[in-house]
C-alpha cells in the first residue's frame, strides 16, 4: 500500500508510546521528517572481504553475523576486554577491543554487523584489533551493504529508545513504500545550479554508493533548507514595504550639534550607518534594520543620534534592552548624552522607574512611581522611555511612538518585538546586536532587515591582551592581577555556576555520573569568591555577582564596582552584554571550554572601554586538542566576525557557537560556509516573491515554507 508522505508515522507504523515520545524528542512525526532525518556521519569502508580472505597487517572490512560476545580481564589484571565472534558463510572472525569491556553487551547472537578495522594475528589466528563496528540489522540495509561499489554507511544520531539501525531499517522500507514525493524547488533551479531531483537525493543521503553522490545530496537539502527561509524571509520584508510608515525628516542642524557636543569624533562606519538610518526615516514605509557591531565598535551613540533626530520631529521612542543592568546603564549614557538638547528620558523596569530631568534640576533624574511614568509617557512628556521586557506591558502606551531600538535583538523574540510594533502607526525599528554573527547567517535569517555594520571600532582604543592560561601558570597570573590592581585598575572573574549542587546521592546512570563529574570541575560563584576573598587577595575588596540576587542587590554590588568601591567581582555570565566599567582593566575566565567563542569575546568586551591596556586571561581544565585550538583561536582574532567565521569554519556548521539557538538544520547550517550558495538561494527568492508576493502560483512551496520555517528562531 502507498504511503503519504504527510502522514503521521503512528498511523501506519505499529509505535509504542515510549518510542513516539522518543521520536518526537528528535524531532520525527510524520513520513516526511523521518525521510529528512539525514545521517550525522557515515562510516566508509572499502575492501570488503569473506573470512577466508583476511591478510594480517591489512585494513578490511567483513560482514557477519554475531556468534558470540563477552568480557574478561587481561592476564595482569589491569586491562578490561570485549571479545565477539562473527561468522559467514566461509568461516569465523574474532574481533578485540582492549579497554572497552563495555561493548560486549552490545551484541547480542544473530546480530549483523559490519567491521573495519585493521586484521592482526596471535597464535595464528586472524583477528580485528579495536575496529570499527556497526550494527547493520534490518533486511533492506543488510542487501544494500552487500551491493558492490557501495563504501558508507549512515550513522544516524540517536536518543533513548530509538537506535541508528532502527532508524536506517524504516527509513529504507519508507522510501520504499512512499506514494510520492513532491520536488518542491522550481525545475528551472534544479537545472540552474545541478541539483539532483529530490527522491535521489533522498536515496544518496541515506543509502550512498560514494561520498561524491552524498555531497551533491546534501548541497541540494543545503540549498533547499536556506532557499525556504529566504523565501519566509522576503514574504516578511514585502510586508513591511506594503505599511505605511511614519515620515521623520532628517534634522541636519540638531545632529551636526550632536556631534559637536561629544567629546571624540564618530567612526568613518558610525557616520556612514547615522546617514543610512536617517535615509530610512524619510521613506514611506516603516524602517526595519539590523545594527551589527563588535564590542566597543559604538551602537549606542548611533541609537542616541537615531533617538534624537526622532524626538526634534516631536515623536517617541522605546529603548528595550535584555537586563535591568544594561537598561539603568543606558539611561545613564542617553541622560549624559542627550542633557544638552533638554531631552526628556524614563527608566521602567520591573524593579523601578526613574525619569530625567527630575523637577528639581535638569542635571538629575528621580525616582517616580510607574503609574505617574505611564502618565507622562501617554501624554506625550517622555521623549525616551528606556527599559526591559516590562515596555511590553498591555499599559504601557505612547502618545506618538515613532522609533523602537531593540538592544540585544537576539534576546527577545519576534512577538516580543512585534508587541512594541503593535501602534496605530508602524514605527521604525532598530536592532542592535553586539554578538557577532557570520555574515551567511545574518543573510539568511535576516532577510527582511537591512543590514548595517560597524567595522570599525574608535580611534585609539587598545587591543586586548588575551592569553589561554594552564593550571601550572595559575599563580603568577594571579599575582599579574595584584601588581594591576595596586595600579588602581580593576578585575572580573567569570565562572561558569553559582554554586556546585549536592552531590552526595549517588548517580542513577553511568551517563549522569559522566555528566556529574564534568560539573564538579567547573568552577562556581559561591566558592570561587570565598577563595579569592580568604586566600588569594585577602587585602582587596571583592564583590559577588549572579542571577539569583534581587534587582536592588544587583544594581548596588554593580554601582560599587563602578565606583572603585571594589576591586574584583566575581560573577557568572549576567555580565556578558553591556556592563560598562572604564577602569576595570583584567577578565579572568574561569572554564574557559565551558563558554561557546562568541561567548567568550563578549566577556572579554567588557574590559579595554578605557584608556588602560587591559587583559583577558582565560582558565581551563581541559587541554585537550580540540579545545586548545578553539581557545587560541580567541587569542588570535583580532573582531568577534572573525571569530565567528573561524567558529563556523573550523568547529563545523553543527556546532557553530550558539546556533542551536536559531533551530537550523545541520544540513542547512552547511550551506553557511558558502556565501555563494546563500547568495544565490537568496537572489532566487527574492525574484520570486517580486513575480508571486503570497506564492500563490508555488503552493508547494508556500506549504513546505511552514514545515520548515516553525523550528527557526529569528531573534
Amino acid at each position: 500500500m502507498a504511503i503519504d508522505i504527510h502522514e503521521r508515522l503512528e498511523n501506519i507504523l505499529r509505535i509504542y508510546p515510549p518510542r513516539l515520545a522518543a521520536l518526537k524528542r528528535l524531532g520525527i512525526e510524520t513520513v516526511r521528517e523521518l525521510l529528512y532525518y539525514f545521517p550525522s556521519r557515515y562510516i566508509e569502508f572499502s575492501g570488503l572481504k569473506k573470512s577466508d580472505e583476511l591478510i594480517s597487517g591489512e585494513h578490511a572490512s567483513f560482514v557477519g553475523v554475531v556468534v558470540s560476545a563477552g568480557s574478561e580481564r587481561s592476564w595482569n589484571k589491569r586491562i578490561g576486554i570485549a571479545t565477539a565472534r562473527i561468522s559467514d558463510e566461509a568461516g569465523m572472525v574474532k574481533a578485540v577491543w582492549f579497554n572497552q569491556p563495555y561493548i560486549a553487551s552490545k551484541f547480542k547472537p544473530g546480530m549483523r554487523v559490519l567491521l573495519t578495522g585493521k586484521v592482526l594475528e596471535r597464535k595464528g589466528e586472524l583477528y580485528f584489533g579495536n575496529p570499527k563496528w556497526e550494527a547493520i540489522g534490518g533486511e533492506g540495509l543488510s542487501e544494500d551493504v552487500q551491493t558492490p561499489g557501495r563504501h558508507m554507511i549512515p550513522v544516524y544520531s540517536e536518543t533513548y529508545g530509538i537506535s541508528s539501525d532502527w532508524l536506517g531499517g524504516h527509513i529504507g522500507n519508507m522510501l520504499k513504500k512512499v506514494d510520492e514525493i513532491p520536488e518542491i524547488l522550481p525545475k528551472d533551479i534544479i537545472e540552474k545550479y545541478h541539483l539532483p531531483p529530490v527522491k535521489r537525493a533522498l536515496i544518496a543521503m541515506h543509502f550512498p554508493k560514494k561520498l561524491p553522490e552524498t555531497e551533491a545530496a546534501r548541497k541540494r537539502f543545503s540549498f533547499e533548507e536556506i532557499f525556504l527561509i529566504q523565501l519566509d524571509r522576503h514574504i516578511q520584508r514585502k510586508k513591511i514595504e506594503e505599511q505605511k510608515g511614519i515620515g521623520i525628516k532628517p534634522d541636519e542642524e540638531i545632529v551636526k550639534k550632536f556631534k559637536e557636543s561629544l567629546p571624540y569624533l564618530l567612526t568613518g562606519a558610525q557616520e556612514r550607518v547615522v546617514g543610512q538610518i536617517l535615509e530610512d526615516f524619510s521613506k514611506p514605509h516603516p524602517m526595519a534594520r539590523l545594527l551589527e557591531g563588535d564590542v566597543g565598535s559604538g551602537k549606542t551613540i548611533v541609537a542616541a543620534v537615531a533617538s534624537l533626530n526622532v524626538v526634534s520631529q516631536k515623536f517617541q521612542v522605546a529603548f528595550m534592552a535584555p537586563t535591568e543592568i544594561l537598561a539603568r546603564q543606558h539611561f545613564e549614557e542617553f541622560t549624559k548624552r542627550l542633557q544638552p538638547f533638554r531631552t526628556t528620558i524614563g527608566l521602567l523596569t520591573s524593579s523601578e522607574s526613574r525619569k530625567f530631568p527630575s523637577k528639581v534640576a535638569f542635571k538629575s533624574s528621580a525616582e517616580i512611581s510607574n503609574n505617574q511614568l505611564l502618565k507622562l509617557v501617554l501624554g506625550g512628556e517622555i521623549d525616551i522611555l528606556i527599559g526591559t521586557h516590562s515596555l511590553i506591558q498591555d499599559r504601557v502606551k505612547f502618545k506618538n511612538l515613532g522609533l523602537v531600538v531593540v538592544d540585544e535583538q537576539h534576546r527577545f523574540g519576534v512577538d516580543q518585538r512585534s508587541r512594541l510594533l503593535k501602534t496605530k502607526n508602524i514605527p521604525h525599528l532598530l536592532s542592535m546586536s553586539a554578538t557577532p554573527i557570520p555574515r551567511t547567517l545574518a543573510l539568511t535569517l535576516y532577510g527582511d532587515l537591512d543590514l548595517s555594520v560597524l567595522d570599525e571600532m574608535p580611534p585609539g582604543r587598545k587591543r586586548i591582551i588575551t592569553r589561554v592560561v594552564s593550571s601550572r601558570d595559575r599563580g603568577q597570573t594571579y599575582e599579574f592581577i595584584r601588581s594591576e590592581i595596586r595600579k588602581g585598575r580593576q578585575a572580573f572573574v567569570i565562572c561558569p555556576r553559582i554554586e556546585r549542587k549536592d552531590e552526595s546521592k549517588p548517580a542513577a546512570t553511568p551517563a549522569a555520573m559522566i555528566q556529574r563529574l564534568r560539573m564538579s570541575e567547573m568552577k562556581a560563584v559561591k566558592e570561587e569568591f570565598k577563595k579569592l576573598k580568604e586566600t588569594i587577595f585577602p587585602e582587596y575588596q571583592i564583590g559577588m555577582l549572579h542571577g539569583r540576587l534581587k534587582p536592588k542587590e544587583k544594581e548596588d554590588i554593580m554601582r560599587a564596582f563602578k565606583d572603585n568601591k571594589t576591586n574584583i567581582l566575581v560573577s557568572t555570565s549576567v555580565v556578558e552584554v553591556g556592563v560598562d566599567v572604564s577602569n576595570a582593566s583584567i577578565m579572568m575566565i574561569e572554564g574557559g571550554e565551558r563558554f561557546g567563542l562568541s561567548q567568550l569575546h563578549q566577556f572579554r568586551g567588557r574590559v579595554g572601554r578605557g584608556e588602560y591596556q587591559s587583559y583577558c586571561f582565560v582558565f581551563t581544565s581541559n587541554d585537550s586538542g580540540k579545545s586548545s585550538e578553539r581557545l587560541k583561536a580567541l587569542q588570535e582574532a583580532k573582531t568577534g566576525f572573525e571569530l565567528a567565521e573561524y567558529d563556523l569554519q573550523i568547529r563545523g556548521a553543527g556546532q557553530l557557537s550558539g546556533t542551536s539557538q536559531w533551530g537550523v538544520s545541520d544540513v542547512g547550517m552547511d550551506a553557511l560556509k558558502n556565501i555563494k550558495l546563500v547568495e544565490f538561494a537568496r537572489e532566487e527568492a527574492r525574484s520570486i516573491i517580486e513575480k508571486d508576493p503570497k506564492l500563490e502560483n508555488h503552493l508547494m512551496l508556500s506549504q513546505r515554507i511552514r514545515e520548515v520555517v516553525k523550528n527557526i528562531h529569528f531573534e
